[in-house]
C-alpha cells in the first residue's frame, strides 16, 4: 500500500483532504474538524473520499457505512479504517 508503511492513516487522509479540498493549506484542519459541517467536502467530495479510502486502503465502502460517523473528520475516517482493516479483511478489495 502507498507509503503506509511510513505514515500513520490519519496523516495519509489529511494530505489527501488537503492537496483535493483545501487546495495544500491544511493549517486549520484539526482532527475533529467536521469536513461537512465546515464546508470542506460536499456530497460530491464525499465519493472522491470514499474513492481514495478504497484504493488507498483497499477496502471496500458499503453503502450503509457512508454516514458522517465514519466520514466526517480525520478522527471518524481514522477509526473506520483500524475497523475495516482490523475486522473486515474478508471485504477488502483486490
Amino acid at each position: 500500500m502507498n507509503g503506509i508503511a511510513n505514515m500513520n492513516y490519519i496523516e495519509l487522509v489529511r494530505q489527501f483532504v488537503v492537496e483535493n479540498f483545501l487546495f495544500g493549506d491544511g493549517s486549520e484542519l484539526s482532527e475533529d474538524t467536521s469536513f461537512l459541517g465546515n464546508g470542506i467536502i460536499d456530497s460530491t467530495g464525499v465519493l472522491e473520499l470514499i474513492d481514495y479510502l478504497e484504493k488507498e486502503f483497499r477496502i471496500a465502502v458499503d453503502d450503509e457505512e457512508v454516514i458522517p460517523e465514519n466520514l466526517d473528520s480525520l478522527k471518524n475516517i481514522y477509526r473506520f479504517l483500524e475497523s475495516k482493516l482490523a475486522g473486515n479483511s474478508q471485504k477488502c478489495v483486490a
